[in-house]
This record gives C-alpha cells, sequence and structure tokens, in this order.
C-alpha cells in the first residue's frame, strides 16, 4: 500500500487550538529545515576547501552574527509556544460540561448539566464493525455526542488506574488519574466524526478503549438530548 504524504502531517483539525498547533508544527518544520540546509552546505563545504587563511585569529561582525541569529530564531519559536501554551490553560465558561470516567477498559460519560444522562462506551466487536461498515478498533457502541460552536468543558477521572483521554485532531489529550479531576476547554468548530484512543499504557486491553466524538448542530443536539433524557 502506497502511503501519501498526506498520513506524514497532522489529522484535519476541528478545534481552533488544533489549528494553531498545526500552524506552529509547520513553522517550526520550516525554521529546522532552513537551519538544517545551511548547516549541512557549511560543513560540506569546509570540508571540501583547501583555502586556510592561518593570520585569521577574530571577526567580530561573525561573532555577532552567529550570536543574535540563533537568540531571534529561539524567539520566533518560542512566542507561538507562549500563545498555545496560554490557550490551552484558557478556561472560559463553558456552555456544556462532561465527565469522562476512564475505566479498565471502557469509557464512562456524564452530561453533568442534566439529570439522569450518563452511559457507558465500549469497543464494538470485530463482526458488528464489520456488518455495520465502521472503522475496526476505533469505533463504540455509544458515542460522545457533542454540539459544535459551543465551549465544552471536559473533566477526566478515573476509577482504577491512569488512563489518558485523548482526540489527535482536536488536539486534545488530557491525563485520568484516579481520586483527581483534570479538566480542559475545547471548542468543535465543525461537524464531524472524530476518534481517539487511550494513549496511556493501562493494562491488557489498553488498545482496545476508544474514543468517538460525534459533532452536530446544537439544535440536532437539543433534539438528541430530549429523545435520550
Amino acid at each position: 500500500m502506497m502511503m501519501s504524504w498526506l498520513d506524514l502531517n497532522c489529522q484535519n483539525s476541528a478545534t481552533p487550538l488544533m489549528e494553531q498547533l498545526s500552524f506552529f508544527h509547520n513553522n517550526t518544520m520550516m525554521i529546522l529545515i532552513i537551519i538544517t540546509i545551511i548547516v549541512a552546505y557549511m560543513m560540506i563545504s569546509i570540508a571540501f576547501n583547501n583555502k586556510v587563511n592561518r593570520f585569521l585569529l577574530e571577526n567580530q561582525q561573525i561573532e555577532l552574527i552567529w550570536t543574535i541569529t540563533p537568540a531571534l530564531t529561539l524567539l520566533l519559536i518560542a512566542l507561538p509556544s507562549l500563545k498555545i501554551l496560554y490557550m490551552l490553560e484558557e478556561t472560559l465558561k463553558p456552555n456544556l460540561s462532561i465527565k469522562s470516567i476512564g475505566h479498565q477498559w471502557f469509557w464512562s460519560y456524564e452530561y453533568s448539566d442534566f439529570k439522569n444522562m450518563e452511559f457507558d462506551s465500549y469497543l464494538l466487536n470485530n463482526e458488528n464493525s464489520f456488518n455495520n461498515y465502521n472503522f475496526r478498533l476505533l469505533d463504540v457502541d455509544n458515542r460522545l455526542v457533542l454540539p459544535y460552536f459551543s465551549q465544552i468543558r471536559m473533566i477526566v477521572t478515573s476509577t482504577d488506574v491512569i488512563h489518558s483521554w485523548t482526540i489527535p485532531s482536536m488536539g486534545l489529550k488530557v491525563d485520568a488519574t484516579p481520586g483527581r479531576l483534570n479538566q480542559i476547554v475545547f471548542f468543535i468548530n465543525r461537524s464531524g466524526m472524530f476518534f481517539g484512543q487511550c494513549s496511556e499504557i493501562c493494562g491488557t486491553n489498553h488498545s482496545f478503549m476508544p474514543i468517538v466524538i460525534e459533532s452536530i448542530s446544537p439544535n440536532h443536539f437539543i433534539k438528541w438530548l430530549k429523545n435520550n433524557i
């Protein structure tokens, strides 16, 4: 099977946070490629250059350049990363709060703003996954349904061992630690199906506890709530 260039990049972003992470990744990679090409060119040119100036002891201009240039390069990398760190820790007033509880080896979800709105999410077995044309080892029986264009707070914890609630296309990764509540706030900007998996080795069936988010419009989300409460 031939691998496309898209497989070497990040997944298509579904949140503003992931968009910023993708931009930061691409800009940093471009800077690293330019530095690698310049250093490689200088090393090759020095290796094959037979001219030697034995009277050259110092050059203040060159020393000034190779001191200031790396400092400016680090600033170009540091400033965007600080902005992203601020976005990660930013806590706005959420429109919806969800509690995700990790178990060995499935997830439980509670819609904290509504009464009696909770369910477990298990991996679909191979037979059901094949018949329904779902993704093998990625789809679940009960998906986490969320509205887009809404500020969502996810509270994550665990009942047994450390898990990690992760959705790559949204740039989300939160550790589920027993006896502790971790939270992250995110904003989904489009509809779709978004897949993730537990990214913390949590036991024998660690690879069999996927996460599926189904993003729908706020109107359809209200109808879904009425049918499930």
